[in-house]
């Protein structure tokens, strides 16, 4: 395959970036994106050039590292993390547009990376539980009912990429952190913490640079793991208790 690529090129934060065309060729429809971008990036290096710094880590779409904007689209034309999203769906001669994580809240490193760290300190605000401290209980010790490991299961599948926020036209992370409250809230190891860890999260959430949640559903669209939008709707309960069970 033959492709034309359009990729945003900034060298620091406090610099202007722009739009860069680069042509590659000989791309396999079984490499990932990102191998595509490694094809790239050799090129560039024998040439003396800069490569196009971008996240990755597992490349198995598991750590959450990984993260672009493809064609408009986060992480791409698929429902999977960009180092799950293969050269076969795209079409040999077809022009991409490669761009950052496009959010208030993630600023740009270089290229295509940004500073996710917010989605870091909303974790810290709340998400834990108390624990004592020894050796680990054994796992049955807490009866945790059927219902309520399934629902933890299913919000605990968030791998913290960021896409939520940046398919969302608000740049809202309501959605990361209700995969966060609901996980945990879900459990009944969760509840000593219930009420503080859902005001402290969103909290921190309100004080980054995170947009408003207007309930488009661009985020759940764009999860690669499927995290429902009904999650917000939880949250907000969820803050609404709490908020209503503060002492004033």
């Amino acid at each position: 395959m033959r492709l034309t690529l359009n990729i945003w090129r900034q060298r620091s934060p406090g610099r202007p970036g722009a739009m860069t065309t680069y042509e590659v060729a000989d791309i396999s429809p079984d490499m990932s994106f990102l191998e595509m971008l490694d094809t790239l990036n050799e090129r560039l290096i024998a040439e003396g050039e800069e490569p196009v710094a971008f996240d990755h880590d597992c490349r198995e779409g598991i750590c959450g590292a990984c993260g672009m904007v493809i064609n408009g689209r986060a992480h791409g034309p698929e429902r999977t993390t960009t180092c799950q999203l293969h050269m076969r769906h795209f079409k040999d001669g077809d022009t991409i547009d490669v761009e950052p994580w496009r959010a208030g809240a993630f600023p740009v490193v270089r290229d295509l990376m940004v500073d996710r760290s917010a989605l870091d300190r909303i974790i810290g605000a709340g998400g834990y539980i108390t624990a004592p401290t020894g050796s680990a209980p054994e796992a049955h010790a807490v009866a945790v009912p059927k219902e309520a490991a399934d629902t933890a299961f299913e919000y605990a599948a968030c791998i913290g990429c960021g896409a939520c926020v940046a398919a969302c036209p608000n740049g809202s992370a309501m959605l990361f952190t209700a995969a966060k409250v609901v996980h945990l809230n879900s459990l009944p190891q969760g509840g000593p913490e219930r009420e503080r860890r859902v005001l402290a999260m969103v909290e921190v959430m309100d004080e980054e640079s995170f947009g408003g949640c207007t309930h488009a559903g661009a985020c759940a669209d764009a999860c690669p793991k499927g995290i429902p939008l009904a999650g917000i709707a939880v949250l907000n309960r969820e803050y609404l208790r709490a908020a209503t069970a503060r002492p004033d």
